[in-house]
């Protein structure tokens, strides 16, 4: 089975999964448990997940939803084609308990900063949550983050993970060719002699140190 199956995307401030329309759903729930094993602790809780509307039968839907629920994520199908609005219930009307879910899910994405460009030198991001990349960190762009960073592509700029001091924050890219990553106090460069390799990679503080070690998507 490829890695390259299931992709997930930015998608107007919520995440969206793209998969080929024949993939078995084994492959499909076996890949999206490794994916989200490989991000424990990325994507924050309330972090809203779109699935292909009438992709899966009831069943199936349920069990993908329970695989997300069980990383603190909510898996919804995608949106349907827009159609002629309803008239709507005055506001006092409205129910107080789904508002006040609704309000609390959107402070949660606000947390996370979905950014689906490649960032070229001179430009900079600054964030007080977390910050997934779906392009290139060029030489020369920087990215400052409260919580942790994900690069769904090659990182060669400057990174800087848990900001405000967070030692727990760590930094994961495709390729992992920074010219500085920190995370909180931590300050590493990478080796002169350092090869592009083959394997996204995950920088974390271990024992006072930045340490990388390469993980599976």
């Amino acid at each position: 089975m490829s890695e390259d199956k299931i992709k997930i995307k930015g998608e107007n401030g919520e995440l969206a999964l793209d998969f080929p329309a024949d993939m078995p759903f084994s492959e499909i729930m076996e890949e999206l448990e490794r994916k989200l094993d490989s991000g424990t602790g990325f994507f924050l809780r309330g972090t809203v997940v779109r699935v292909p509307r009438n992709h899966f039968a009831k069943e199936s839907l349920a069990a993908v939803q329970e695989l997300f629920r069980t990383h603190g994520l909510i898996c919804r199908p995608a949106k349907p084609e827009p159609a002629a609005p309803l008239p709507s219930l005055p506001r006092e009307e409205q129910p107080a308990v789904a508002k006040t879910q609704q309000e609390a899910d959107t402070q949660e994405l606000q947390r996370m900063l979905v950014v689906d460009k490649t960032l070229r030198g001179g430009q900079a991001v600054e964030t007080e949550g977390s910050v997934i990349v779906f392009g290139n960190v060029n030489p020369g762009a920087q990215i400052t983050a409260g919580g942790s960073v994900d690069v769904r592509g090659t990182c060669r700029g400057v990174v800087h993970a848990g900001a405000a001091g967070d030692s727990t924050a760590f930094i994961i890219a495709d390729h992992l060719m920074p010219t500085q990553i920190r995370i909180a106090n931590y300050v590493a460069r990478p080796p002169d002699d350092l090869e592009d390799s083959d394997k996204a990679e995950r920088a974390y503080v271990k024992d006072g140190q930045i340490v990388i070690e390469p993980i599976e998507r």
